[in-house]
């Protein structure tokens, strides 16, 4: 299992012990040798193990709910100390045939998908690393029970795309 993958479904534990209806996250990933030698008490509470290099996935401050988490990644630029980035966020989907009439007025989509009969919540976790490597981890909230986790490189490609993007550096000549 690669890094990644292991800090991915290391979120998704996390994430479901907490519970549903949370708020996006946003985690930088950072190798745990670069955190010992930039923050060593932080690496020391964190309980990195010195003998072993990992990503240390460090919480960052709130998105906004839901709707604006899009919006909000294409403001993030992350310094090249950080190796990657991970998200965690719910979002409800609906079957294939039901988004065919989705209202559209914002407002109006998100009332009609939360009460539509086929609508299901469901936990995403992308993670991506400047290197290109990706990983998602999915949980839907009806198999929170049987702890049925899907897991895969490509599972939310648009989210890994806008994830990947606040770790392009800018191109010369534009604002920070």
């Amino acid at each position: 299992m690669s890094l990644l993958e292991e800090v991915v479904l290391d979120l998704e534990r996390h994430s479901a012990q907490e519970g549903w209806d949370s708020a996006p996250r946003i985690y930088a990933l950072v190798r745990s040798s670069e955190l010992r030698r930039a923050e060593p008490e932080l690496a020391e509470q964190l309980g990195l193990d010195p003998a072993t290099d990992t990503l240390a996935a460090l919480e960052q401050p709130a998105l906004p709910d839901r709707a604006g988490v899009e919006d909000a990644l294409a403001t993030i630029a992350w310094p090249d100390t950080v190796e990657g980035c991970a998200l965690v966020m719910e979002r409800i989907v609906l079957p294939p045939e039901a988004e065919d009439e989705l209202p559209e007025d914002e407002a109006a989509a998100a009332e009609y998908a939360a009460s539509h009969p086929g609508c299901e919540d469901v936990r995403m976790i992308v993670g991506v690393l400047r290197d290109g490597a990706r990983h998602s981890a999915l949980r839907l909230r009806r198999h929170d029970a049987d702890d049925e986790v899907l897991s895969g490189p490509d599972l939310v490609p648009a989210l890994a795309e806008a994830l990947a993007a606040t770790l392009e550096p800018d191109e010369p000549g534009t604002p920070e």
